[in-house]
């Protein structure tokens, strides 16, 4: 009789179906996670962005809060100026990061004496599935259910939940 040689069929097969299973089993686990990340970068971005308008709005009153993102990052910042004040780094300023794009809205008034902040995912359910805002008092806010159009009071302020 000869001496077998390597595994057989059925073997391999059973070491497939266990690696199968364990990737069933931790890919959800992964997917939750990155999105997990992806909104705790979204709300640091956010709290960026309110410190970078109170920085900005105090370097340059007669201009009040920035009108966008770009405006408080800037590409030229030798020296910083009220249209590249270089407050914010340049991933952020173009508007998205972590899966999340951002966008400053709703400026008013000469100087400028308002703004609304507001994140949401790129990819609804994949990169995010909160939505955040916040205003010129500062306070994070979370929408859990859909996009916002409008930051105000109805949006009720981030919990450490």
């Amino acid at each position: 009789m000869r001496k077998q040689k390597g595994f057989s069929l059925i073997e391999l097969l059973i070491v497939v179906a266990i690696i199968l299973i364990i990737a069933a089993i931790a890919i959800p686990n992964l997917l939750r996670a990155r999105i997990a990340a992806n909104e705790s970068s979204a709300v640091a971005s956010v709290r960026t962005v309110n410190t970078a308008q109170i920085t900005y709005n105090s370097s340059y009153s007669t201009v009040g809060y920035a009108s966008s993102l770009g405006a408080l990052a800037g590409t030229s910042c030798t020296p910083p100026s009220s249209n590249s004040a270089c407050l914010i780094d340049t991933q952020l300023g173009g508007g998205s990061k972590s899966g999340y794009s951002f966008g400053i809205s709703g400026t008013s008034g000469t100087p400028v004496n308002t703004y609304q902040m507001i994140g949401a995912p790129l990819t609804p359910n994949q990169t995010g599935v909160r939505y955040f805002c916040s205003f010129a008092d500062a306070v994070v806010r979370v929408n859990p259910t859909g996009a916002i159009a409008t930051c105000d009071y109805t949006q009720g302020p981030l919990n450490a939940n």
